[in-house]
């Protein structure tokens, strides 16, 4: 059975200001990769944070059926939240623990909903350390954002 990854990232220029976001997907047997996709987008103002869940939720929804997948980020705002914040935010009515709305919240529940439909196992790497495929997806988010930043 071939093993799913996602590796996700975003970006943004000034926060706010253009962002992208950028996904390699990867099917792998062992040490052999048997398929790579490439996905990217953007906007022209957003923030960090929302590429950054822009780009997990579009590795997620890209998938046509249900599937056994890691993604990977470099995001602990996106790692933290899904394994653990949501789960109270979702209790509380999309509330932080101090009353205040959860930031994001339409995106957050896109990703909640995208993610229910798989098995999905979230991996944190450190951003900007020579990891070749957070490299690459921080590349992807970079050309994401690129039409939006040339038309600022």
């Amino acid at each position: 059975m071939p093993e799913l990854t996602a590796y996700t990232d975003g970006a943004c220029s000034g926060n706010p200001g253009p962002g992208g976001w950028g996904v390699l997907m990867r099917a792998t047997e062992g040490e052999t990769v048997l398929k790579e996709r490439e996905l990217s987008g953007g906007e022209a103002a957003t923030t960090n944070n929302r590429m950054e869940l822009m780009a997990a939720i579009m590795a997620l929804e890209t998938l046509e059926r249900a599937a056994t997948i890691t993604i990977v980020t470099d995001s602990a705002y996106v790692k933290n939240g899904v394994t653990g914040w949501i789960f109270g935010w979702k209790r509380n009515g999309w509330k932080t623990a101090s009353k205040k709305p959860v930031k994001n919240v339409e995106l957050w529940q896109r990703l909640d909903a995208a993610q229910a439909r798989h098995e999905v196992t979230w991996e944190w790497v450190k951003g900007h350390a020579g990891h070749p495929e957070n490299e690459r997806a921080d590349e992807l988010a970079r050309t994401g954002m690129k039409p939006f930043k040339d038309s600022a």
